[in-house]
């Protein structure tokens, strides 16, 4: 690859876009982040990896997500302040991380609000990966042993959370289109091809050569 890019990849649960996501990593040779990157916040940050894992649980329990806005400016909270581990500074670093990932190498990341904190990078495509309601039951029933009913309520659940964690950060809306280059509907095309129609692009963007 002559030149790094990052892609990254928000998804409705059951749409496939973390499967897409890892899919491209492997179709193009380079790294696939999603869980990961609290791990390497937490090795930048010297936070430990479980308070990270335990605040995004907490806040997904208690709707924490819905009750304000706090877009990310970029800063970071230092060491000798209370604040250092708010939830505000844990995004902070994953952020941190994020941005560095971009600036020193070709990646796909999932997740964590990346395409807002990547928004004024010029070597970025964000992508949002969405499908029909039934659709996404139907590749959901595949990985999560639910009744349907309950099925139904997970993912709702986790598409609130998702939309809430998102437009906390961001100050914008989940699934509006503007705030993504590529928007795909994976029922319609598959998971193949919707890595296909991210590469083909990326080549329109970046030129025709940026995978060899």
């Amino acid at each position: 690859m002559k030149r790094n890019i990052t892609i990254t990849i928000a998804r409705q649960y059951g749409s496939g876009g973390r499967t897409v996501g890892e899919m491209l990593a492997n179709d193009i040779g380079v790294h696939y982040y999603n869980n990961e990157l609290i791990k390497l916040a937490s090795e930048e940050s010297g936070i430990s990896e479980s308070l990270f894992l335990e605040t995004d649980e907490k806040c997904r329990n208690t709707g924490f997500f819905r009750k304000s806005i706090d877009v990310y400016q970029g800063g970071l909270i230092g060491p000798d302040s209370k604040d250092f581990t708010s939830e505000a500074n844990l995004f902070n670093y994953q952020a941190k991380v994020i941005k560095k990932l971009a600036e020193t190498s070709s990646c796909v990341i999932v997740g964590r609000a990346a395409d807002f904190v990547l928004k004024d990078y010029n070597n970025v495509l964000s992508v949002f990966v969405h499908a029909p309601h039934d659709f996404l039951v139907e590749q959901a029933a595949k990985v999560k042993s639910l009744p349907h009913d309950e099925l139904i309520k997970f993912m709702a659940k986790e598409d609130k959370y998702r939309a809430e964690y998102y437009e906390h950060h961001t100050g914008q809306k989940w699934t509006d289109a503007m705030n993504y280059d590529l928007c795909l509907d994976s029922s319609k095309l598959g998971f193949e091809k919707c890595v296909e129609a991210i590469k083909a692009h990326a080549r329109v963007r970046f030129g025709d050569d940026i995978f060899d």
